[in-house]
């Protein structure tokens, strides 16, 4: 099925093809006929999918109109958990909307809020904002609500995870009862559930798959190696490898900073991101690692979040999530639209139950590799999966 029988118009239709995109996902398949027709949605789909074009393309069709557009008045409001995920999907509302005249902006804290404050006086048609900020500007009376039309929580497991409950509680009482609602999130937890029920009115269901990351395309090993050798093993495989560029996952912003520095005393030029650093520095380092200038990123999770590259073609867990989700999350960041991609982990002893949780979610052992001179001192056990009963074992021997 072509963008073309999903009810889009020809400007955004040919924004489409201007970016070589010909057949809709199908989360895309699935959200835009529901959400053109005006009826509230949950869906339930991970980074890679196709999730944002999902709701910016129906959302910008919807707001085609001859509408005028009142002063410090927004007629949609997409809520993102971070700052880099709100420049993401900003980005990608721009790219859609390039043949039309409606207004978008990113707003997000760690900022001057002036800039914000200037734009939202000529009124925008779609805000992109993080919680916090949004309240503010509400506070300051710089924008009002009652002219809103749409409302989508994206990334709404994230954002409960982060504790802006009460943030998106303040902002929906502020709300006009008569909207459309839209929720994205990776997991539908029960958490998440709660808040569908206070912000959503008899909604349509939508389910992709929650390991669409982990399928075939994603080429997923593992490394067992002591806590201590981990910087001195990424150095040798990025050397020994060629490895061309890497997102590599670290649970701290001390972490992220010790290992930059680690790389750097061994030749390997990298950088970091985390929570720890201004908006400008983080936007810049995004900017290079997307264009390439930057090779290797270390990126603490909540960071990393906003991330959003095409064709990158390797992560590394430096570090085991202690949520399985965030490892699905994690390596979904590559083997992007079909294109293939590498996913490495390291683990250690301490990772074991974590390890199994994971290779429970995804119903396989996860490969093996052995790399020469990182011989383990603390054994990581085989998997729960490959667990045979003694008796078994025992039939097999004889």
């Amino acid at each position: 099925m072509p963008f073309s029988k999903l009810g889009l118009c020809d400007p955004i239709l040919k924004a489409l093809a201007d970016l070589g995109y010909t057949v809709p996902t199908a989360i895309q398949k699935q959200a835009i006929p529901v959400i053109l027709s005006g009826r509230d949605l949950i869906a339930a789909a991970q980074t890679g999918t196709g999730k944002t074009a999902s709701f910016v393309l129906p959302l910008l069709e919807k707001l085609n109109t001859e509408r005028k557009l009142r002063g410090k008045r927004i007629r949609a409001l997409i809520l993102t958990p971070t700052r880099e995920l709100a420049v993401q999907v900003e980005a990608s509302i721009s790219q859609y909307n390039k043949y039309l005249e409606l207004s978008s902006m990113a707003m997000y804290g760690g900022v001057d809020s002036q800039p914000h404050k200037q734009r939202l006086i000529w009124g925008i048609d779609i805000l992109v904002a993080t919680p916090g900020r949004l309240l503010d500007m509400a506070h300051q009376r710089a924008l009002h609500f009652d002219e809103l039309e749409v409302l989508v929580l994206d990334e709404a497991d994230r954002m409960l995870d982060m504790g802006f409950i009460d943030d998106i509680n303040k902002i929906i009482e502020r709300l006009p009862l008569q909207r459309q609602n839209l929720l994205f999130s990776a997991t539908i937890s029960d958490d998440v559930r709660l808040l569908a029920k206070r912000a959503i009115n008899n909604p349509v269901e939508i389910a992709i798959s929650r390991d669409k990351a982990s399928a075939p395309k994603i080429a997923q090993w593992l490394i067992t190696v002591d806590k201590g050798n981990k910087s001195s093993l990424l150095s040798h495989l990025i050397k020994e490898q060629h490895w061309g560029q890497a997102l590599i996952f670290i649970e701290t912003k001390h972490g992220a900073a010790k290992l930059v520095s680690q790389l750097e005393k061994r030749g390997i030029k990298a950088e970091a991101i985390h929570s720890g650093r201004i908006q400008a520095v983080r936007e810049q380092i995004l900017a290079d690692f997307k264009s390439g200038k930057i090779k290797f990123l270390v990126a603490t999770g909540i960071a990393a979040r906003g991330i959003d590259i095409g064709e990158l073609s390797r992560v590394v867990n430096y570090d085991l999530p202690d949520q399985v989700d965030d490892y699905i999350h994690r390596i979904g960041r590559t083997g992007r639209a079909g294109a293939s991609g590498e996913a490495i982990s390291f683990v250690s002893k301490d990772n074991f139950r974590n390890l199994c949780a994971i290779e429970s979610r995804l119903g396989h052992i996860i490969v093996r590799k052995e790399i020469e001179g990182f011989t383990v001192k603390k054994v990581v056990p085989v998997s729960i999966l490959n667990y045979v009963p003694k008796n078994k074992a025992n039939n097999r021997n004889r």
